[in-house]
């Protein structure tokens, strides 16, 4: 009985986790189509600008990787698109929270 009752609450918990991860997710992509991050980039295909598999892999591994993505993503940097300097949109957000969610959210792909 004990066993069983241990195994529905594992259950319940990693069924809450999951959740929360997909909430998580959603939060993140609803921020990056209000910044219309999606305009340029996808998460498998380039764009205007790169694949968020290939962000990815170029700083994976990287220790300075959050920052650099950090500073990208709220500075509105200038950008080569077709050879045109073009600046960078930043997120449309002031919440460092919400910045490091996107960042971790690119990273993982």
């Amino acid at each position: 009985m004990r066993f069983a009752k241990a195994m529905a609450g594992a259950a319940v918990l990693a069924f809450g986790m999951a959740n929360a991860a997909w909430a998580d997710d959603a939060a993140v992509e609803a921020l990056m189509k209000k910044s219309n991050c999606m305009k340029c980039h996808a998460v498998d295909k380039k764009k205007d600008g790169p694949a968020f598999k290939e962000t990815a892999a170029k700083y994976k591994g990287k220790a300075d990787a959050e920052a650099k993505l950090y500073t990208h993503l709220t500075t509105s940097p200038k950008v080569k698109i077709d050879g045109v300097e073009e600046t960078h949109d930043s997120l449309k957000t002031k919440n460092d929270a919400e910045v490091k969610a996107v960042i971790k959210w690119i990273l993982a792909k």
